[in-house]
């Protein structure tokens, strides 16, 4: 049985994995300060470029039973693949966009509703709906309807596995969840000030500055993944300081958008 304490913890990531979004968005719609066009492009860039371009090259690259490369076993090189695919599909699809689709589009306001929209929809993807997901298999599994739904389409062993994951994850492993999609939220929007600052000024340094800086974040978490670090509070620390660092510069690069590009 999946504990009370549990599902309410499924229920606060799903809460945490939205309502900063909504409320970022919800609070520069009433001050004026929202580009919606920006927004919808953000999302789209999130859609296009994470989950279908660059999972067509994992496809490619990578061997989904080992978790490895298909040319190279090597666990260091796969969380070097992997944090590069990352930096460089996220943050060519933000210069792209704004380069190409939101020409005349380069203002503060314009960064910050595209990172919202990009981050945003990240939240609610990998933050939101895999929290539904797990609890929608607690209620089966509360309900003793587990076996009859899930175990019938996936192998034994593998049904028995996600049983075992669902029913002794514990409370703060969803309360992490929800807080790092929080603390993400906020690098994606630096990450997209970055790379309009870069259009903005002509100088392709500052996205190469913003590919770096998510490989670098997402190399610790691949590094995580495949356990060369032990604990996840490792990793939550260091997004939280990314997201600490990443509030100063929102906060402090608003004056570099005043100035003519």
């Amino acid at each position: 049985m999946v504990s009370a304490v549990n599902l309410t913890g499924m229920v606060l990531q799903i809460l945490l994995s939205i309502a900063v979004p909504l409320g970022a968005m919800i609070y520069l719609v009433r001050k004026k300060r929202f580009s919606w066009k920006a927004f919808g492009i953000g999302i789209l860039v999130f859609i296009i470029f994470t989950q279908i371009l660059e999972k067509l090259l994992h496809m490619a690259m990578i061997n989904p039973e080992t978790m490895t490369l298909k040319w190279s076993s090597n666990i260091y090189l796969f969380a070097l693949y992997g944090a590069l695919a990352a930096g460089i599909f996220e943050e060519m699809g933000r210069f792209l966009a704004f380069k190409y689709v939101l020409k005349k589009q380069h203002s503060y306001n314009d960064g910050v509703s595209l990172g919202i929209g990009h981050g945003g929809i990240e939240a609610i993807l990998i933050g939101a709906l895999t929290a539904v997901n797990v609890l929608v298999i607690a209620i089966l599994i509360n309900s003793g309807l587990y076996d009859e739904v899930i175990g019938l389409s996936v192998p034994a062993d593998q049904a028995a596995m996600l049983k075992d994951q669902v029913v002794h994850s514990s409370f703060w492993m969803y309360i992490l969840g929800g807080t790092e999609r929080i603390f993400t939220f906020f690098i994606q929007i630096a990450l997209s000030l970055l790379v309009l600052l870069g259009v903005r000024n002509h100088q392709f340094k500052y996205v190469l500055g913003a590919i770096g800086l998510h490989a670098l974040l997402d190399f610790f978490a691949a590094l995580y993944q495949v356990k060369i670090i032990p604990s996840i509070l490792i990793i939550e620390g260091i997004i939280l300081v990314f997201a600490i660092a990443s509030l100063y510069f929102i906060y402090r690069s608003k004056g570099s958008f005043s100035e003519p590009s």
